[in-house]
């Protein structure tokens, strides 16, 4: 889901969006419907864990340069490792893989949308609350940023009052189904029970949660 964030979200949707739908396929002018490439563009990616470095191979296929900002994960085959600000001033598109906490909060908000390139694409398919929502609508509405493609939001589910960012022309939504495959949910069950197992065996933990004890009857940080 995140490459396809990365690979689309550049190219905008208003007009295609209308035009399809109603049946109708008129001339195109050279100056329309335009996006941005990304053969040769620099993805930034915020967070290098498994799906992060995962995102980095897929990226290579297109022929991106990536580089990557996580305190803990220095450079590698794939990614040169780099500073946020360096990051989000260099990339032609930015995607979002860090986990919700007090630290990421809000992680992307208005300071670091301004330093971001405006022909730039935004993307997160992380948690919602790690972008200021606020600041982006602001920004892809004055042009100080190209696009942005989200899974998810703040807020979730919206129900009927959805948020101001589903209607704009320059972002991309879904409604956080990045993990809506056969597969892919089965192996989230399969590794949920793994997990269960694991911690009632008194094995460490497949995927532990920060912050939470990996083994069953062991102290937080023990």
């Amino acid at each position: 889901m995140a490459i396809t964030r990365v690979t689309t979200s550049g190219k905008p949707r208003s007009r295609p969006a209308r035009v399809q739908p109603a049946s109708s396929w008129e001339l195109f002018r050279m100056h329309d419907h335009l996006g941005q490439d990304v053969h040769g563009a620099t993805l930034g990616l915020v967070g290098y864990g498994q799906i992060g470095r995962a995102v980095a191979r897929r990226a290579h296929g297109f022929g991106m340069r990536v580089i990557h900002h996580d305190p803990y994960a220095p450079d590698d085959d794939l990614s040169t490792s780099v500073g946020l600000a360096a990051l989000l001033a260099d990339a032609d598109v930015v995607s979002l893989h860090v986990p919700l906490t007090d630290e990421t909060r809000h992680l992307i908000s208005a300071r670091e949308l301004a330093a971001m390139k405006p022909t730039a694409t935004l993307v997160s398919t992380s948690r919602g609350g790690v972008i200021d929502e606020a600041a982006l609508l602001d920004a892809v509405r004055e042009g100080r940023l190209h696009s942005a493609g989200l899974d998810v939001f703040e807020r979730e589910p919206m129900g009927t009052e959805l948020s101001p960012l589903v209607a704009e022309p320059n972002v991309i939504t879904l409604p956080h189904v990045g993990s809506a495959t056969e597969a892919t949910r089965a192996a989230m069950v399969d590794l949920a029970v793994d997990n269960i197992l694991d911690v009632l065996a008194e094995r460490t933990a497949r995927t532990p949660l920060p912050g939470t004890s990996a083994v069953a009857g062991a102290p937080v940080g023990g």
